[in-house]
């Protein structure tokens, strides 16, 4: 699976584009504010119908425009296949899959899947609880939609819940009808939760010493009230401190990652370079373990990774995502020269560069 043709219309600070990928390494070169990251993120977007970075849909329109389209043609199983967005303003978001309309954006997700590496990242080290449950909700949904459904519906029914606790007068036959909903997608969410990090922490922790080289021990905690308790005890024993705040306080909407190293939260006691080691091992991880479950490998977009490595890192993480079994692999740098080194020792990579100049591309190496 990998993206061949890439066709776009006023999406951010470009009018139109049209580009041509080879299946395995496609580099993007040029200053700051050239454009560089939100090529990456057009193709993020043919993946999960939304920006990686999380601005609303119109938001990517181009300045003075009314709409913006994306087309990704893809070879996949073999057969090309197309996707298009198109964003007007006004008007309902529109996905189409081989030229059919998904009824629903969650239809789309895991058709296409893909790993996003940015600097953004660090907020999982430094940010909210609610980043690391996106991470871990990202990656298992892309290849279990039953979870995915799950995670909707339970969602839906903690926000009509909050909505009702912000009521003056609480309808309590109607606060028991979704606490039965959160009680019912609860259980199964944290079992497929659990599931997936038992499965994921020994991947993890492999790539990290693949790409850090050293001795300390990465590892992962996963945190959750459900661990000592029902989803029930938890709405019954908070119940009064959820009127008084009016918002739902205990659930498995609270799970959380503890990121360690040896032992102590990386937050806190990892360097930049070990943080960003981390961060891509979380990554490399996530694509290794959809791959095992689809039997392919994921399209990978790595933004800006250079930034804060050293160059045994680099030349480790190169190394990686140059091995023959490796999918289609798209990353972007400030240095056209640095990219272009790395390429020097690794002539038989198929790879391309374009360098990218106030949102007009030019290919400079194939």
């Amino acid at each position: 699976m990998y993206l061949k043709h890439l066709y776009l219309t006023n999406f951010k600070n470009y009018a139109g584009l049209e580009l041509d990928f080879c299946p395995r390494i496609n580099c993007f070169t040029g200053n700051n504010g050239s454009g560089k990251t939100n090529l990456l993120d057009a193709i993020h977007y043919l993946s999960f119908s939304k920006s990686y970075f999380g601005a609303g849909d119109r938001e990517n329109i181009r300045h003075g425009e009314d709409f913006f389209a994306l087309n990704g043609l893809y070879s996949l199983d073999g057969s090309d296949a197309q996707v298009n967005i198109v964003v007007k303003k006004g008007q309902k978001k529109s996905l189409k899959f081989n030229q059919k309309e998904c009824e629903r954006m969650s239809q789309h997700l895991g058709r296409i899947p893909l790993i996003m590496v940015s600097p953004q990242d660090q907020e999982m080290v430094y940010g909210g609880s609610e980043l690391r449950r996106k991470f871990f909700d990202t990656v298992i949904s892309q290849s279990n939609h039953p979870y995915l459904e799950n995670l909707i519906l339970y969602n839906k029914a903690l926000e009509q819940r909050n909505r009702l606790l912000k009521q003056d007068n609480i309808d309590l036959s109607l606060l028991e009808v979704y606490d039965a909903q959160l009680c019912q997608y609860a259980p199964l969410l944290y079992g497929e939760r659990r599931k997936f990090i038992d499965s994921f922490i020994p991947v993890f922790q492999a790539y990290y010493r693949q790409i850090a080289g050293s001795a300390e021990e990465a590892s992962l905690v996963y945190r959750s009230q459900l661990a000592d308790k029902s989803m029930e005890e938890c709405l019954r024993e908070s119940a009064r401190k959820d009127q008084i705040l009016q918002y739902t306080t205990a659930g498995i909407h609270k799970d959380d990652l503890e990121l360690l190293l040896d032992s102590y939260p990386v937050r806190r006691c990892g360097s930049q370079g070990q943080q960003k080691s981390y961060l891509l091992a979380l990554r490399l991880a996530q694509m290794q373990y959809i791959s095992d479950i689809r039997g392919e490998y994921p399209i990978l977009l790595l933004d800006d990774i250079f930034d804060k490595l050293d160059k045994e890192r680099v030349g480790r993480l190169m190394a990686l995502v140059g091995q023959d079994h490796f999918g289609q692999v798209f990353l972007s740098d400030t240095h056209q020269t640095r990219v272009q080194e790395l390429f020097e020792q690794k002539t038989a990579v198929s790879h391309r560069i374009f360098r990218i100049e106030d949102a007009v591309p030019a290919l400079v190496e194939a």
